[in-house]
């Protein structure tokens, strides 16, 4: 996708991956790599990666030819278990951020900042948040707070992940007011859980306005159908710049699935 001849597009994409576990219920890294693949994505952001009889996220990576960064959450069968991130692009620095709440799972929202060009660094932050309303309730107030915020930030950010929130819930309220309002609703077409029969908008993608919003959609491929209970939102972006802004551009979109 990046490529001199369109050197301001990059292809963004999530994707619960479910331990890499399928439809029939075998453990298949080989048809997350497959999936990815029909996605050409340049960043990735992988939840519910773990190892189970092999290392998922380096696996993934190493058969894609990725950048790899990955936050450990948990340990899963003695296994490492959390968050990925994958890109073609350089990884500048990395940190994993707790935002596990007492008594509950464990929770943590990883950060990569990529190298985007000499001069320009993107921030993507990986996220799996809890499933319980009164979890996510205290989990939004710190995610907007204490990890998206701050002064050693000095390029576009993008959140991505699975949110668990599939009502206009408290954690939707706030970083739709921290990257902006969405200009058009794309709720229907932003269904991805569970992958046979989506229903629900666990899945999302926010961005800051230094990103326009060329093309979204869920993947629905047989082999996404397949190869986990969520199926990938991928979407594209141009980095807003004065030779980027065309009257073919769409407007931005700061929440994906509001």
């Amino acid at each position: 996708m990046w490529a001199p001849d369109n050197p301001r597009v990059i292809r963004v994409a999530t994707y619960n991956v479910h331990k890499c576990r399928g439809l029939d219920l075998r453990t298949r890294p080989s048809r997350i790599v497959g999936v990815l693949r029909e996605l050409d994505a340049d960043v990735i952001g992988l939840q519910e990666i773990a190892s189970v009889g092999l290392d998922q996220a380096r696996f993934i990576a190493a058969a894609l030819n990725f950048n790899l960064s990955f936050g450990h959450v948990r340990k899963y069968k003695e296994g490492p278990y959390g968050n990925a991130v994958l890109s073609r692009f350089a990884i500048r620095a990395s940190s994993n951020h707790d935002i596990t709440i007492q008594d509950r799972e464990e929770r943590g929202c990883l950060q990569v900042d990529l190298e985007i060009s000499e001069k320009e660094v993107l921030h993507v932050f990986n996220v799996h948040m809890g499933t319980s309303y009164f979890e996510r309730r205290r989990q939004a107030p710190r995610l907007v707070s204490e990890v998206l915020s701050g002064s050693h930030l000095r390029g576009p950010r993008i959140i991505l992940g699975d949110f668990n929130e599939w009502t206009y819930g408290l954690t939707t309220r706030l970083l739709k007011a921290q990257f902006g309002a969405s200009r058009r609703r794309l709720r229907k077409r932003s269904r991805s859980y569970p992958a046979i029969l989506p229903l629900l908008r666990l899945d999302n993608i926010y961005h800051d306005r230094e990103l326009i919003l060329r093309r979204f959609s869920v993947h629905k491929s047989t082999a996404a159908l397949f190869a986990s209970d969520h199926l990938p939102l991928v979407a594209d972006f141009a980095i807003r710049s004065d030779d980027v802004r065309t009257t073919e551009d769409l407007p931005a979109v700061n929440a994906l699935a509001s």
